[in-house]
């Protein structure tokens, strides 16, 4: 009897130890993209290894990429484990991207003081399309909302005028037309209110969940997605190429240096692999490239800044443009594009111009040098003999016979012999003594 038992008692463990779990938190406030689609698909894993009750998300999004929003519905979506959506705290907002985020949760939640909405779709770069193609965003988005909210058993119709019509809603406004499920202030008041009520998944199955009393455990970014989010940031992608442009600059300028190359090839890798995974304008990169030319040609032309200034404003474009993005918030900021383009316009064409005048200079050290240089024949050349040059004994070839103690002038270096020429001696003037 004891043995048919086991089974039973095996299962009511396993039931009671899952009823037990503990309540998966992270934290999204920044913009929707690859990296924090990385970031949620492991902490969805990590909650389904852990056989945790739920995994609760902070929300507070601008927006972001579509492509990446996707993703993360589809992970939400196919999550063993519910999935509790909260945009907190107050003044926050789910807008665009997130819109869909929140409406994809098993759980849709805002606190107090909150918005979301807005989540019309918009072409790369915030520019005019044609009215075929804005259709079919419009359709295809919207289409992602009717199917997530339906599911969820939502207000559907809502929800599309949000896509198709840039509608935005409190958070009041959005629980009295049944876009979210609760407001709450905090996490321990959202538990509450959830506690025994039943919760239908999107695969019709329905659940009931014990949170109140249950242990949040924070689940943080690697320190891998930690830096990656960071230089994903169009701005610091942007600073982190100029730089990396200067570093190389200065690199081509003192061969050796090491340093400066070093710097430079780390600080372009990084900005190009964030740039990888951000919509990029490679034709704002030609006009970065352009304003590099452009200060090169100050160096040499010197048109008295014109060409500088025209290197700036390239410069600005091209930052401007760089990141093809379809919120403010995920492009370079004017701002920045100044900040970065003046000062390194100015630093730029100054080194450059330093570099031509020294390439121009007259050679002053080694065996070089020496040539133009005024020395003493130390013997006659006849034609050769010892001269006295630049603090040095040489042993010279003269083109004529020369007295010794008469000035000579460097004409040439040929191995250890330089080849020299006596100076004119003027009518009244006395020639030096030799050189003892």
């Amino acid at each position: 009897m004891l043995l048919h038992l086991l089974p039973v008692c095996s299962l009511l463990i396993a039931f009671s130890a899952a009823a037990s779990g503990q309540v998966l938190k992270i934290v999204l406030h920044d913009t929707i993209h690859p990296i924090t689609d990385e970031y949620v698909g492991r902490a969805l894993a990590t909650a389904e290894r852990n056989k945790d009750q739920a995994v609760l998300i902070e929300l507070n999004t601008p927006g972001g990429l579509l492509e990446s929003t996707r993703d993360i519905i589809e992970k939400i979506i196919a999550s063993p484990v519910p999935v509790i959506i909260y945009v907190t705290p107050s003044g926050s907002r789910a807008a665009s991207a997130g819109f869909f985020i929140l409406e994809a949760a098993d759980v849709a939640a805002m606190a107090p003081g909150t918005n979301t909405g807005a989540a019309h779709p918009v072409t790369l770069g915030g520019g005019k399309i044609d009215d075929v193609m804005k259709q079919k965003m419009e359709n295809d988005s919207a289409a992602l909302m009717r199917s997530v909210v339906s599911k969820r058993g939502r207000n559907v119709g809502i929800a599309e005028s949000a896509v198709r019509e840039s509608k935005s809603f409190t958070d009041q406004e959005a629980l009295s037309q049944k876009l979210i499920d609760y407001i709450a202030s905090n996490e321990e008041e959202l538990f509450k209110q959830i506690d025994g009520k039943a919760i239908k998944r999107f695969n019709g199955q329905t659940i009931t969940l014990k949170l109140t009393g249950q242990a949040i455990l924070p689940f943080e970014m690697t320190l891998k997605q930690r830096i990656l989010a960071f230089i994903m940031d169009p701005n610091i992608a942007f600073i982190l190429l100029a730089i990396g442009a200067l570093a190389l600059y200065a690199e081509f300028n003192h061969p050796g240096a090491v340093l400066p190359g070093t710097v430079g090839v780390v600080f372009i890798l990084l900005a190009a692999f964030a740039l990888n995974l951000l919509p990029t304008r490679f034709a704002a990169l030609a006009l970065i490239v352009g304003a590099f030319v452009l200060f090169a040609l100050e160096a040499k032309l010197a048109s008295h800044g014109v060409l500088t200034v025209g290197g700036i404003v390239l410069l600005t474009l091209g930052a401007l443009m760089l990141v093809d993005a379809p919120i403010p918030e995920m492009r370079v900021h004017l701002l920045t594009a100044l900040a970065v383009s003046i000062p390194l316009g100015v630093i730029t064409a100054f080194l450059m111009s330093i570099a031509m005048k020294a390439r121009r200079n007259k050679v002053v050290t080694g065996a070089q040098g020496i040539v133009g240089e005024v020395g003493v024949a130390q013997s006659a050349l006849t034609p050769q003999g010892k001269v006295f040059v630049h603090g040095e004994l040489w042993d010279a070839v003269s083109s004529v016979d020369v007295a010794a103690g008469r000035k000579v002038v460097v004409r040439g270096v040929e191995g250890l012999h330089l080849h020299v020429d006596p100076v004119p001696v003027l009518e009244g003037s006395r020639a030096p003594a030799p050189v003892s």
